[in-house]
This record gives structure tokens, sequence and C-alpha cells, in this order.
């Protein structure tokens, strides 16, 4: 649009120009070898502007010329280029798409038709379609080829890193990722499998460095580094928690400034601070954190942050937890076992029964049978409340790819990610799937009907001392039906030969809970008589 006004402009100017020298008429000399033209200045201005012209077209013409065997080659040098990108574009494509052969013939095009070493896709085109026809060892020597170009360095090294995850190698993977991360510090897959390694070595200062390198390319967000920062720094704090306790200490201190809801932190930094004699500023960092998210290990550490303390004493403080956060399972549990402790039974209870009512689960459970062992020693009772534990929901607990610690880490075992343990319920038991109704308050009894009796019942008589009389048959209605006998062998033998046959009756099912029936209570009681049905 531009060019097209100046054009327009340059029009108008000579336009302009000729008009002018129209209006102001005049004449021209010019004396050449004796000879005077006179010519009108029009005339004159006009063939100024034709020679110019035609000299201009005359040299444009022998430029032409003269170029005219470079522009025939750039010609079909630039179509042949755009017949090699062709080709390179359909093969990246049917690359993509899993077509291994013509992956190939595209790849041999695009090489005849465009140079190697001035389109470096041509090396990554050959590098997929080896690994499309399973020529590991061949795409191999492809990304080693790339690590000489400074420009496919990232991707050779890239290829190599999934090639040793797909061999296992977890070593060379890591070792590629690290050149790769040292290079570009941006490359998220370099990153994340570098950031495993150090962590894998413990070596959490530089795992700290590559967070932070992370965080100032803008790799990850803000909340994500300053979460990442506080678990290194938990995991630098419990390594050196023995070692240097002043260097644990300002990890951990650093770390709960991050993160103020992270247990972890908190209970180290909690801990070091009452090691110190610290307990104020400890227990301060505690009561944040359950405020937050209560914790049992939080709980822990606050009731027994003075180790002289009485047992009244870390009731009064359990208790001020709960006050922090009210009606929690967790609050509760706390009271209850710190009122254990403190043989406060029937507050141990009530908190115990309310942990039930609130969120059912196998430690609440555990605990009740402990106060009633601890109480009342009635072991019908603990073994009821046993096995109501082994049907309840699982306790929460560190979960990190279905391992089940009891200890926080800063890895996973199984896979070695960062900050993979979560504080949750396991996976429920088999059992589990179906709950349980007998603690529901409301829960109707069911009623099961009684059978139908007959009309009559034959009842016989033993003679227990073993005398001639035969068995005397009673009408039903006269004799108690409570009142029955087991079956003995005496009974076995009194019974007349074309008598119907007595069929075992089944024995009843003894509860889990059951404790059974004394044996001295047992031999007391005298077989009188049975029933034959």
């Amino acid at each position: 649009m531009i060019r097209i006004l100046l054009f327009l402009a340059v029009v108008f100017a000579l336009g302009l120009g000729f008009a002018w020298l129209a209006d102001r008429p005049g004449e021209m000399v010019v004396t050449f070898s004796g000879y005077q033209y006179q010519v009108s200045l029009m005339v004159a201005a006009v063939a100024v502007v034709a020679v110019v012209a035609a000299v201009m077209i005359v040299w444009w013409l022998l430029k032409a010329l003269w170029n005219s065997p470079y522009t025939i080659s750039r010609y079909f040098r630039v179509r042949r280029r755009d017949r090699g990108y062709q080709a390179l574009s359909t093969g990246m494509i049917a690359a993509g798409a899993g077509d291994g052969a013509l992956a190939r013939k595209k790849t041999k095009e695009a090489a005849k038709l465009i140079r190697s070493d001035q389109e470096p896709l041509i090396q990554l085109l050959e590098a997929q379609a080896s690994l499309l026809e399973g020529d590991h060892e061949g795409a191999r020597e492809k990304f080693e080829t790339m690590l000489d170009d400074p420009e496919m360095r990232l991707l050779g090294l890239r290829g190599l890193y999934l090639e040793a995850e797909r061999l296992g190698d977890r070593n060379a993977a890591r070792h590629y990722a690290g050149r790769a991360a040292a290079m570009a510090p941006q490359l998220a897959w370099a990153a994340e499998s570098t950031l495993e390694d150090l962590t894998g070595r413990g070596d959490w200062d530089g795992a700290l460095k590559l967070v932070e390198a992370q965080k100032s390319t803008r790799q990850i967000e803000r909340d994500a580094a300053n979460r990442r920062r506080a678990v290194l720094l938990t995991a630098k704090a419990q390594a050196l928690i023995d070692s240097d306790p002043n260097a644990a200490k300002t990890a951990a201190l650093e770390a709960n400034r991050l993160r103020p809801d992270f247990a972890p932190a908190a209970g180290i930094a909690a801990k070091l601070l009452f090691r110190q004699n610290d307990v104020r500023k400890g227990a301060k960092l505690l009561e944040t954190a359950w405020k937050a998210e209560p914790h049992p290990e939080i709980a822990e550490l606050y009731t027994h942050a003075r180790p002289g303390d009485a047992v009244l004493d870390r009731l009064n403080r359990a208790k001020k937890l709960q006050e922090m956060k009210k009606n929690h399972a967790e609050s509760s549990l706390a009271v209850a076992r710190a009122a254990l402790d403190a043989q406060d039974f029937s507050t141990a209870r009530k908190e115990a029964e309310a942990v039930i009512r609130m969120d059912r689960r196998e430690g609440a459970y555990l605990l009740l049978a402990d106060i009633e062992e601890a109480e009342t020693g009635d072991q019908g009772k603990v073994r009821q409340l046993l096995s109501k534990a082994v049907r309840a929901p699982r306790d929460p607990a560190w979960v990190a790819d279905g391992v089940v610690s009891e200890r926080w880490a800063p890895v996973s075992p199984i896979t070695g990610k960062l900050d993979a343990f979560e504080w949750r319920a396991p996976m429920e038991r088999l059992g589990q799937l179906i709950d349980s109704d007998e603690d529901a308050p409301d829960a109707a009894v069911p009623t099961i009907a009684a059978p139908t009796k007959p009309e009559k019942e034959n009842v016989i008589e033993l003679n227990p001392a073993g005398s001639a009389e035969r068995p005397t048959a009673v009408a039903a209605s006269e004799t108690d039906e409570d009142d029955v006998a087991p079956v003995t062998a005496t009974a076995s033998a009194a019974v007349p030969p074309d008598g119907d046959a007595a069929e075992p009756a089944e024995e009843m099912a003894r509860l889990p809970d059951d404790p059974g029936v004394d044996p001295d209570d047992e031999e007391q009681k005298s077989p009188r008589k049975f029933r034959l049905f």
C-alpha cells in the first residue's frame, strides 16, 4: 500500500512539473559541431526523460542477460528444495502416524533433494523411521551423531534419554538428562530427571539450586516452587538433625516459613526448638500447623513439649488443641489418648466414642479396647472392640505409590518421585468394602419368625439309673419346651428300633467375641430328656 502511494505521488509530481513548464514557454539552443539546434523547453524536457528511460531499460536488459544462468539455476534449485521440504513434511506426518514404511521412503526422497547438513530435521526423520522399524540400535547411532551438531545436541540427548528409559538404564538416563539440564535448565524433562537423581543421592543443596533455576526460568509456578523448596528443606533438616542441629533448625524454620501448614516441617522445627528449650516458639509453630490441618504427630509433639510435665498437664495441653480445632477427629483422639494416660477413663471413653461418631476408624476402636482393658478388664468387650477394629476403615497414614509408611519421607521408595507421600487413608481391605451396621444408633433389630410348631410332639423320658422301664410318651403341651437335654449315648441306645431316626441339630455358630460356656457349669447340668422329631 505504501509503495502504491509513493508511485502515485511521483506521477503527480511529474504531472505538476510538466504543467509548470507548459505554462512558461521558452526555447533551448544547443550548438554542436558548428550546428545550432533550437527546440522548445517542453520538447527538451520530454527528450531528456525519454533518454533516461531508454538507458534504464537497456541496462536492465543487459543485466538480465548477464544473470540469466544464475537465475535459471536458482529456479531449479528452489523447486528442488520445495520438493524436498514437501517430502520431509510428509515423512514427519507419516512418522507421527506410525507409518514406518512411508516415513523411510520420504526420508530417502528428502535426503536426495536436500542436504542433511543444511536441514537437521532429516536426521530426526531418519531416527524416527528407525524407531518405527524397530531398529533401536540405528536410532541410537543417529542420536549420538546429533551430539556433534550444536543445533541438534539437545534433540540427541532427548532421544538417548528416552532410549535409556526404555531399556531401564536409570543411570544412563539421568546422565543424559543432567547434560541437557546443564545446557538448558528450562527443559522440564531434563530438570525433573535431574531432580530425581539429586534427591535420590541426598544432594539436597543441589536440588534446591535446580528448583531455584526452574523458578527463575518460569518453568514452574511460584506456589509449586515454594512447595518443592519446603519439601527439600525439610528433608535437609531431617538429614542434619543429629549431625548439625543448627543447620537443621535453619532449614526447618525456612521450610515452615514457606509452608506453615506442612506438618513434617513444623514437627522437625518444633522438635529442634524444644531441644534448645525454646518451648514457646516451638509450641506456636505447632499451633499454627494444627489450625491449618490437625495431624497426630503435631498432637504428640505438642502434648510432650515438656518432658517433665505430669499426665494431667499433658491432658490440659491436649484439651487446648481441641479448643483450637473443635469437632475434629484428631482433636478428640489427642484428648482421649492423654486422658487414658491420666487414667481419666470417662473422658477418654467419651472422646473415643465421639471419634467413632465423626469418623469411624480402626484407631478409635483400638483405643476403646485399651480403655476397656485398663478400666474393667472385660476380655469379652475387648475382643468385641478388636473385631470391630478389624472391620473398620484404616487410619490415615503416609502413602506413596501404594507404600504405607509410619513416617514421612521426601521421595517415593518405588519411583523416586519428590513429594510423593500424602497423608490419607490407605487402600481399604476387601472386608471393609461392606460397612457394618452394628454401630448405627437407630438400627432396627431384625425379627425372625418362629417356625410353625407341629400339633403334637413325642417326648421320650429316659431313666438315668438304667431301669428296665420303657420310656413313656407324653404330649408336647404337658412338657416344658425350654427344658431340653442333649442327646447322649445312653439315650440313643434307649430309642426303640421301630422309632423314627433322630437327626442331630446343627451347632449354633459362636460369635468371635463370645467367651463361651464354662466347662464346670456344663458338667453340673444332667441330661434328663430330649426331643425326638
